[in-house]
């Protein structure tokens, strides 16, 4: 039997989730004050968060918590999942509340980022997150990047029109991490995608799902022609979209921000997996 709701009662419900939903903006409309590049905190959606730039984190925000690009179903109650450029934390977050359970290996290599990185998991408090201090590359050596401060760091091989606020990180490779079945690698490596692709190409066979940013410099040349090619031969079906770097008039001007041109988010599924 339906349960009776008088109209007062509806409204006092109605004013109450409101008020809880005004709480919750609070938040992000304190972060749309704060000046980029400075460092703040936040609670959001009950976790204490370190924010090292405003602009960057709510734009990430949207882009995972309320578009949900990384979004997928599984079976497996306890994923394997490979965060390819955590960042600040976010989509293993993100993920961790998708699937409490889920086994995480998440690289970062910029110093400042993983410090907010580890400070942000902790607090957290989950489990079966492992967090790795080096960036992707092709083998385990060392290269110079460059700290944009936010979340647009770049290896200098990738970027080579400015040398400057660079520093030596640790890289390796993904291979080792690629030798049992994994549900979702997620590779935003900030240009390196390339690189790290050929060098796992024959491993893609162990990956359900992939999600890819690529990126495009100016001045250099495209390799989208090899990423899809490599991730066909693995036998993915692609899906691509443009949410960020994309000019609308590019005969007549193009849209660049650090060094790119053009920025892609690449899906690919296996359908039998």
């Amino acid at each position: 039997m339906k349960k009776y709701i008088s109209p007062e009662i509806k409204a006092l419900i109605k004013r109450k989730l409101n008020k809880i939903s005004l709480k919750s903006e609070t938040e992000f409309e304190k972060l749309k004050r704060v000046p980029r590049y400075t460092k703040t905190s936040a609670v959001i959606d009950g976790f204490k968060l370190v924010i090292p730039d405003s602009a960057s984190f709510l734009f990430m925000y949207d882009e995972i918590f309320r578009t949900e690009i990384y979004k997928f179903k599984t079976k497996n109650q306890s994923p394997y999942i490979i965060d390819g450029g955590a960042n600040i934390g976010l989509a293993t977050i993100y993920f961790k509340k998708l699937f409490p359970d889920a086994e995480i290996v998440a690289f970062e290599p910029d110093s400042y980022i993983y410090d907010i990185l580890e400070s942000n998991i902790k607090s957290c408090a989950f489990d079966t997150v492992k967090l790795i201090k080096k960036g992707l590359w092709n083998e385990e050596t060392t290269l110079k990047f460059k700290s944009e401060g936010a979340d647009a760091g770049l290896l200098e091989t990738i970027n080579k029109s400015d040398n400057s606020n660079s520093h030596d990180i640790p890289v390796t490779s993904l291979k080792p991490y690629l030798q049992k079945p994994v549900d979702f690698l997620k590779l935003d490596i900030e240009g390196a995608e390339t690189t790290v692709l050929k060098d796992i190409a024959e491993d893609l066979e162990n990956v359900a799902r992939i999600f890819v940013e690529y990126h495009s410099f100016v001045g250099q040349e495209q390799t989208l022609n090899e990423i899809i090619q490599i991730l066909k031969e693995a036998g993915f079906r692609l899906y691509i979209s443009s949410p960020g770097i994309s000019s609308k008039s590019p005969f007549v001007k193009l849209t660049e921000y650090c060094g790119m041109d053009m920025q892609l988010n690449i899906y690919g599924i296996k359908q039998h997996k």
